[in-house]
């Protein structure tokens, strides 16, 4: 399998390097298995001859053959993690010779791999309208503002989708490679998950902090701040709506657009947060917990907490012993 990864400048250092430690790991396994053959033919190239990593380390890239037809192409992320820095960086010269690259890539029948902060750089392209994608969680909602024909779930750590798969944040890179190895032997992306202590994760939920997506848009900041101070209420989306001096349609149609969810999933979120950071910080047991999040009894939100978190409250006290 021939892979290609597009490293930038300013390229953020753990994506990168983890993606290519872990396909590095996974041909010394089949070396092993086959007497001395690869499964991956990995090459980093670049749109210039010279190329730093966020840390400022110099990146030993190839430059771009025509005659070199990829299967995958792997972008990972700038090291750009705000708003702020990313839209700026989107539209360097690099990166806009970068989309084209990718552009023709696709139209040459390659599959496209792109993770965390990579994501958007790919979305510019076109490439993934009218299909699906993550991209790394707290800018999801600035995601949503610059690529509305994308369908983004960023709750999800891996989202295939035609020729082209999305990875979430940060180490999200090493889902991806991780995915990447399993596409060419289950039993490598074993081996390497082994060594590396990682399991391949489906989901970004539990890391989520609601709040941070809050700060996305002011009024989603009002909401969240009239949410907490109702959590052990049920949830009135009149009451909301009215509170915040606006109408229970333009509410939910705001926190679509922002959060793509509905104002009382958002609240459910908040009332998840605030449970877990009761069962971590307390010795209240699960009844007063979900007494205080605005549940009737301990085993709803113990159903709720371990389909949102993948964890009960014995596994998630367990974590902090």
């Amino acid at each position: 399998m021939k892979i290609l990864v597009l490293a930038l400048d300013s390229v953020f250092d753990t994506g990168l390097t983890v993606m290519l430690d872990a396909l590095k790991l996974a041909n010394r396994f089949a070396a092993m298995q086959t007497g001395g053959a690869l499964t991956f033919d990995v090459s980093i190239v670049g749109m210039r001859k010279k190329v730093r990593s966020g840390q400022g380390l110099a990146i030993p890239v190839q430059a771009i053959a025509s005659n070199v037809k990829p299967d995958w192409v792997v972008v990972p992320a700038l090291n750009t993690s705000t708003p702020e820095l990313l839209v700026p960086a989107l539209g360097r010269r690099d990166v806009n010779e970068a989309k084209q690259q990718l552009r023709i890539w696709h139209a040459q029948g390659a599959h496209i791999a792109a993770s965390c902060i990579g994501t958007f750089l790919l979305a510019e392209t076109g490439l993934l309208d009218g299909g699906e994608a993550t991209t790394t969680w707290w800018l999801g909602p600035l995601f949503r503002q610059r690529y509305p024909k994308v369908a983004l779930d960023e709750s999800r750590m891996l989202v295939p989708s035609g020729r082209i798969v999305t990875a979430g944040a940060a180490m999200g890179h090493l889902d991806l490679a991780l995915w990447l190895i399993h596409k060419a032997s289950p039993e490598l992306a074993a081996m390497v998950s082994r060594y590396l202590l990682a399991d391949l994760r489906s989901s970004q939920a539990p890391y989520i902090v609601p709040s941070h997506l809050a700060q996305a848009d002011p009024a989603i900041q009002r909401f969240e701040r009239w949410a907490r101070d109702h959590l052990k209420e049920g949830f009135s989306l009149d009451e909301a709506a009215s509170a915040l001096a606006t109408s229970p349609r333009t509410l939910q149609r705001r926190c679509q657009a922002v959060l793509g969810k509905s104002p009382l999933a958002y609240f459910q979120d908040l009332r998840v947060e605030r449970a877990r950071s009761l069962v971590h910080g307390s010795d209240m047991d699960l009844d007063a917990i979900a007494a205080e999040v605005g549940y009737v009894d301990g085993s709803t939100l113990g159903t709720l907490l371990r389909d949102r978190l993948g964890r009960g409250v014995r596994e998630l006290r367990a974590d902090l012993r």
